[in-house]
């Protein structure tokens, strides 16, 4: 077992079995043993490989549409531009070699990077060593006084979601509980909330995260007051539907979710197709 498992194993021991999202959030971000905090996921050494890390013209793409963006807002002179879970910096990097090239943009950007890994921080200083970097736990003290730009590339996927299943007319949270032999096992408990029925077969999923909708609604706040854009990409849906999209991936494979916690990376499907509705019910264009 993993130091994590036994931790997890004597939690649900004491005090029952576990949601889908508090399991996800102790394997990623327990403090000692989460995920993010001792691993380096990236590259082919590690679990995945993120589109920066492929090639430097998908930064530099990103970096067109910040640079643009800065023009569309009248060129101010001072702009925070804000990286969401920034990895180890690569985007960020191929963004600013772009800005060096735009003529008083360069001169105009603050950096800002939000991220809770110590690991990862360490390689983002290493990289982005030329640059003056500020780093937020979260984004509650990123300052508020000029436009903000965010970029978020597979951020959102990292922020955990709640599963909720359909069965006998009834919804029904999914759990995680411990088997006779302390082996860790899907479950189900009756749901306190009540969603629309799906519109077909027993069995659907429905995925919610009101982790990804928080933050989300944070931007929203921020773009209100500051003026700016954000830009989140991530693999996901369009439009809202029932379907299981939780998966764990280690070495560049598909990986059991309910294994080695602490060693995988777990991540689902982004549904868009809610985020948009939230923001456009704030008043945001999406």
């Amino acid at each position: 077992s993993t130091p994590l498992e036994i931790i997890i194993r004597r939690l649900i021991t004491h005090n029952g079995s576990l949601s889908v999202a508090a399991y996800w959030s102790l394997c990623l971000s327990h403090p000692e043993y989460g995920y993010y905090m001792n691993r380096n996921p990236l590259g082919e050494e590690g679990d995945f490989t993120t589109a920066p890390e492929i090639s430097q013209l998908f930064g530099e793409m990103v970096g067109v549409w910040v640079a643009e963006k800065w023009y569309e807002m009248g060129s101010p002179k001072r702009i925070y531009l804000t990286e969401l879970g920034p990895g180890r910096g690569t985007l960020m990097l191929d963004i600013l070699r772009i800005a060096k090239i735009v003529p008083d943009f360069s001169t105009s950007i603050h950096l800002h990077l939000v991220e809770t890994s110590p690991r990862f921080r360490a390689k983002q200083a290493e990289i982005l060593k030329d640059y003056h970097v500020t780093w937020h736990d979260d984004l509650s003290t990123l300052p508020d006084d000029a436009p903000v730009i965010f970029v978020g590339n597979e951020f959102l996927d990292a922020l955990p979601v709640e599963q909720y299943v359909f069965q006998d007319g009834k919804w029904f949270e999914r759990m995680i509980g411990l088997d006779v032999y302390k082996n860790f096992t899907w479950g189900l408990r009756s749901s306190r909330v009540d969603f629309d029925p799906p519109p077909y077969k027993d069995r659907a999923v429905l995925e919610i995260s009101p982790a990804r909708e928080s933050v989300v609604l944070d931007l929203a706040v921020r773009l209100h007051k500051q003026g700016g854009a954000a830009l989140l990409i991530d693999y996901g849906h369009d439009k809202s539907g029932y379907v299981d999209t939780l998966q764990a991936v280690r070495k560049h494979q598909y990986a059991n979710v309910l294994k080695d916690c602490g060693e995988v990376d777990i991540t689902s499907h982004v549904d868009f197709g809610k985020l948009k509705e939230i923001l456009e019910q704030d008043g945001l264009s999406v």
